[in-house]
């Protein structure tokens, strides 16, 4: 492999697009707003329907970052969350890029930690470049395994 400009560049963008979604998941795991609104264009819609229904309930299509935040931030606002992310393929297209992600996420609720909910989603990104920074335009989740209690979501 050579070491010209371009594959640097190439190198340094790849791993920006996968930075956006460590920002949007470490957001969410330290309930850091901030930092999970920094992943998250201004326009961006994020599809959870795919997950939730193989859990067994609804959650709706959330456009606009400030809304995105906000119902994020609500949901899981009785829950520690961490979520791990691996084997990110990253496909560049200029100013905008795709990246399907495997995502591990566990659920487990403050006032009980004997429970749990376990998924493994995948995770079908749109980004696109915002100065020196890349941004997800649109997130669909879907889940490829799930185990422990699923109503532990639902908890309020």
């Amino acid at each position: 492999m050579t070491n010209s400009p371009t594959s640097a560049q190439d190198a340094a963008d790849r791993l920006a697009v996968v930075e956006a979604l460590y920002r949007f998941t470490a957001g969410i795991d330290l309930r850091d707003n901030e930092l999970l609104s920094s992943s998250l264009a201004e326009n961006a819609v994020s599809d959870f329907r795919p997950a939730a229904a193989k859990a067994g309930f609804d959650y709706p299509v959330m456009k606009g970052r400030e809304v995105i935040v906000s119902a994020l931030t609500t949901s899981l606002s009785t829950l520690d969350t961490t979520h791990s992310v691996c084997n990110p393929r990253v496909t560049i297209e200029g100013d905008t890029a795709r990246m399907d992600v495997l995502v591990e996420a566990q659920h487990v609720p403050r006032s009980d930690p004997s429970r749990h909910y376990l998924m493994k989603n995948r995770y079908d990104v749109e980004l696109a470049r915002n100065g020196d920074v890349w941004v997800i335009t649109r997130n669909t989740v879907d889940n490829v395994w799930r185990s422990g209690d699923p109503t532990v979501l639902s908890v309020v």
